[in-house]
């Protein structure tokens, strides 16, 4: 394993991230604080509680969730985007570094922002309200492995992306929607037993409700299958990595 490689990508990934400080950092840390004004002060005004939480405490694993994956995509997203924009990536490609080596770099980088800007809106939301983690290892777990897992996903999107209206495509069309209409703002429990089951064939409702069961010990689905989830996710990404870099699809054209 050529450590120094994926250490140098690393290093100049994150360093970007400090160039723009204010666009990667501040701007998604001061969105979630809008969100829990106006459905923490706005709203939960009107609901008191969700399964026995106040409202305000409830979505914040939501907030969290949907702040995390979104810049886990745009992160890794970019990320590899610009050395194809540039040509670039035939200098990496060319090197004497490994596709699990470049993965590495570009994809902890990304994952790394995203975990950072996940724990600073985690912090946020303890000034806006009351704030209880019930299983703290199991938080960061589901924590990370989203990160991870959407950084991959990003990374995919990064490679098959030919222009930069299809970089935000399916974050905005796709993810942004089955995000809040998978349980960040609600409780599935809560729908009529039909929407319940549509509800179901979301796959970001697993995520969610493992991520606020380490919160609050209450989830939509049991813990065990949302874990299965987040696993077998991350498995599909890796897979899909390993096949781009075996057959060299959208790299080499």
């Amino acid at each position: 394993m050529n450590w120094l490689a994926i250490l140098a990508i690393y290093r100049f990934e994150m360093a970007r991230t400090k160039r723009t400080i204010a666009q990667s950092v501040i701007s998604p840390v001061i969105s979630t604080s809008l969100y829990f004004v106006v459905f923490g002060a706005a709203i939960g005004s009107r609901i008191d509680e969700v399964e026995g939480i106040g409202y305000g405490s409830f979505i914040v694993p939501g907030l969290i969730m949907l702040t995390v994956m979104t810049q886990s995509i745009a992160n890794a997203s970019f990320g590899i985007y610009f050395p194809k924009f540039l040509g670039t990536i035939y200098e990496l490609l060319s090197a004497p570094v490994s596709f699990l080596e470049i993965v590495i770099g570009y994809v902890g980088a990304a994952a790394t922002k995203s975990l950072m800007i996940g724990l600073i809106i985690l912090a946020t939301a303890g000034f806006f309200v009351p704030l209880q983690i019930a299983h703290p290892v199991a938080m960061l777990a589901f924590l990370v492995l989203t990160c991870v897992s959407f950084s991959l996903f990003g990374f995919i999107l990064g490679i098959w992306a030919g222009n930069f209206e299809q970089l935000q495509l399916v974050p905005l069309l796709v993810v942004t929607p089955l995000v809040f209409l998978g349980g960040s703002f609600y409780s599935i429990s809560m729908l009529p037993p039909v929407w319940q089951t549509i509800t179901l064939f979301n796959p970001v409702v697993y995520l969610i409700s493992g991520f606020r069961w380490s919160f609050f010990g209450i989830g939509d689905v049991g813990v065990a299958v949302s874990l299965g989830a987040i696993l077998a996710f991350l498995t599909l990404c890796m897979g899909v990595v390993w096949w781009i870099f075996r057959t060299g699809w959208r790299l080499r054209s």
